[in-house]
This record gives C-alpha cells, structure tokens and sequence, in this order.
C-alpha cells in the first residue's frame, strides 16, 4: 500500500508502480521547493503559464462553458459577460467562454470577452487567458481563431473522444483515424496563430492506457502545449485517478514538456477529490467551475479546489498555491447561482447558507468562546459577511449560552433565573416548530 501525498494516508493504494520508489514518486515530478517563494503568480498568469513556478496551480474556469451546459442553466449574453468580469476579479487564470462554433451569438460573445476581458490588464500585470472550445475539425477551429485573436493571450481547447466506446458509436473512427485527425488539427491551430492550444482526452478515463500515451505524445508533437486529461463521465475513485496521472507522466514522450491538466466531473461525488489527487501526482492545472456546475452532476468546484490549496497547500501540498482573490468567491458564487438557477445546496462547502452557521448546543459554546473550534476556515476568507456577528441560529438542539448571546443581539438583557425559565419554555417551543 502507498501513500498519494507526503506526509498523508488520505488515499492509498495497491500498485505496481510505488509512487514512494526511488524511481517514480508523485513529488519526483516536482522540482524542489522554494520556501521563501520569490515568484510573482502574475508573472505567470500575463502571457506565459508555461511552468514558470512548479509550485502555481493554474485555474481553468470553465463556468461559461460547461458550467452552461448543465439542464436549465442557460443565461444571456449579458449575464455571461458580467460573470466574465467577475471571473476576472477573481483571478482565474483561463476564462473558457463558450463554444464559437455553436452559434453565432456564442461565437460573439467569445468575440466580445476576447476584446474586452481579454486585454484589461490590471496595474499588478494580470490578464486572464480567454479560451474557446473547439472540435478537431477546421471549421471549429476556425471559428475559435476568427473569435478569440483579438485577446492578448488567447487559448484554443481542442478534443476528441479516446475510449473505445466512443470511437466505435460516436465517432465511428478507428484508433489510427483518431491519432491522425488529433495531430492534423494540432497542427492545424497551430498555423493560425494559437500559440497556446490545450488539447483534452474526452474521456481518457475508460480508454487504454498505451493508446492515451501514444495520442498524447502524438499532438505533443504536433505543437500541443497543455494535455486534458478527462474524467468525462466522472467514473474514477481517487486512488485510480492518480495512477492514471502518474503512468502518463512516466510513459508519455514530451509530458514534461507540457502543462498537465484534469477536467473531473462529479457523477460519484468525487470531482474534487479526483482534481486533488490528480495535482498530487504533478497536474498543474485544473478545470472547475463556480459551485461545481455543469454537465449531469457537475464539475469540480472552484471554491472547493482553490480554498482546499489555501488551507492545506502549504502544509500538506509542499507550498502549492493559486492567485485566486479568495475574497471574491461569495459574490461569485452568488451571482452565478442567481443568473443560472441552480440553486445551492444549503450545505454546500465553502459557500452554502450554512457554511459559516450553526445551531449545535455545543458547536455554539465552542464558537462563541472561539471561533476556530468549529469554523476551520474563516468566513471571511472567502468574502461572507455574516447576518449577526456570531453566525448562531436558534433551534431546538442550541444551548443556553447560544440563547443568551441572541438575547443580547436583540437587545434583552435577562438575569440568570429568567434566562433559565425563558430557555426552557424556548426549548420547548423549538421541539414542536422550527425556529427561524
């Protein structure tokens, strides 16, 4: 059995290949890290991602583009390009807009995100990255050119299906067929003036792996600059994923020379572990989404991602970080809730109703004597502004001190006894009705 992370048994798994050998390890793929971090993220997220600082994670936001693409999510224009520029406050370092050649309103708005997004570069240097996505087929690729050139540093994201059952009824190609269009395409962004071409595995989770190996360093060396690799329909456990990442990197001609990317999806509730393992291995990019929208059960969640590298990066990721402004993630999440209608769930990590709330007798005495007893991340971090300054909400299983500090909040200052006698006629009132 091995262990996926230094210093962790999160996860572990039977293999041939120990990722703790002198031979191949997770953080083999690493180079060393600089503990006094003298790198700017901005450096790397203006005009070069390239592995400026093996320590960065790169945030592929594909909130506008898959994000959409969940049932009922559909927005308009313009609220897609007000998340556009919330995205940009945020930090993300790829904005993937949208599908040029779906349409010609999605290929204007990729335009117009191009024009306007894609060259506002702030006084710290940063821009992000526009992206569109494209099949492997001139026709497609030309529409992303056409759209995105006029952004300082656009990205075209290329794919094409690689598991067997999509070759044979989706596709109706061979494998030789598949290799040969992916590099022909490659090739062909490439000619245009993509100097950055991202090109995905649809589904490289269920394909074979010597096939993956091959196809990858295929359109590596046909001018690729970032490989996808993709849990499409979100079948992987965390153990598997990893292996995947890392038998790629050990067996893949050119990977070193290139950007390493997962794309999760969250059919088995495993699309942010998936994308954790996956940056243990060495993937130093990672496609999300604001509150994991997206196609069936959704993507990995951005917030869930980039606070998980905040909280834990240093400690237990050897120093990884991101250039998100994690201040801005409520707002985000809240205006991307609204404008899509996909409601939240109330628990939802990071930013659900109750994320920062509580109602435990106990976790309430905990948090009112101090805060990090129960709230390991802190509201605000991450821009919640709470309705009361203790986050309490009253139920029937709250306590006295809990009940006491409401009290205060509303301006009632009872004595011991009546505090008493008022909680337990409130305990009572709280078991036969909620309590708002």
């Amino acid at each position: 059995m091995t262990s996926l992370c230094a210093n962790s048994t999160i996860y572990s798994f039977n293999s041939n290949i120990s990722l703790h050998s002198k031979n191949i390890s997770v953080f083999n793929f690493m180079p060393p890290i600089k503990r006094n971090n003298v790198y700017s993220p901005y450096a790397i997220r203006c005009s070069n991602i390239q592995l400026s600082d093996p320590n960065y994670v790169t945030i592929f936001d594909t909130t506008l583009r898959d994000g959409e693409q969940a049932p009922g999510a559909s927005m308009t224009a313009k609220q897609k390009m007000d998340i556009a520029c919330q995205l940009a406050k945020l930090g993300v370092d790829v904005i993937e807009v949208g599908f040029p050649a779906a349409s010609q309103a999605e290929f204007d708005l990729v335009k117009l995100v191009a024009q306007k997004i894609g060259n506002n570069i702030d006084e710290e240097g940063y821009v992000p990255m526009i992206c569109g996505l494209a099949r492997s087929t001139k026709e497609d690729i030309d529409r992303a050119w056409e759209s995105l050139k006029y952004a300082k540093t656009p990205m075209i994201h290329m794919f094409i299906a690689t598991s067997d059952i999509h070759m044979k009824y989706k596709l109706n190609m061979s494998r030789e067929q598949v290799v040969k269009r992916a590099r022909s395409m490659v090739a062909y962004a490439r000619s245009l003036g993509f100097e950055h071409v991202r090109f995905s595995l649809e589904d490289a989770t269920r394909s074979d792996k010597e096939f993956v190996y091959h196809i990858i360093g295929e359109v590596i060396k046909a001018g690729a600059t970032c490989i996808c690799v993709a849990d499409t329909v979100g079948c992987n456990l965390p153990n598997e994923f990893a292996q995947l990442i890392v038998d790629i990197k050990a067996n893949t001609l050119g990977i070193q020379n290139v950007i390493l990317a997962v794309h999760c999806h969250n059919d088995l509730g495993l699309a942010t572990a998936n994308t954790l393992v996956g940056i243990c291995a060495g993937v130093r990019q990672v496609d999300v989404t604001i509150n994991g929208i997206g196609e069936r059960a959704g993507n990995a969640s951005l917030e869930e991602i980039v606070m998980a590298i905040k909280c834990r990066g240093k400690e237990v990721l050897s120093g990884l970080y991101t250039g998100i402004n994690t201040k801005h993630i409520f707002t985000t999440s809240n205006m991307v809730e609204e404008y899509s209608g996909l409601k939240l769930q109330p628990h939802k990590a990071i930013v659900g109703v109750n994320a920062f709330s509580q109602e435990s007798g106990i976790h309430q005495d905990g948090i009112l004597k101090n805060r990090g007893t129960y709230e390991f991340i802190p509201a605000e971090d991450v821009g919640f502004i709470r309705a009361t300054e203790h986050g309490i909400k009253l139920g029937k299983l709250s306590g006295r001190h809990a009940l006491k500090i409401k009290m205060l909040e509303l301006g009632y200052n009872f004595e011991e006894k009546q505090l008493g006698e008022l909680f337990w006629r409130f305990k009572s009132l709280a078991e036969r009705k909620k309590v708002n």
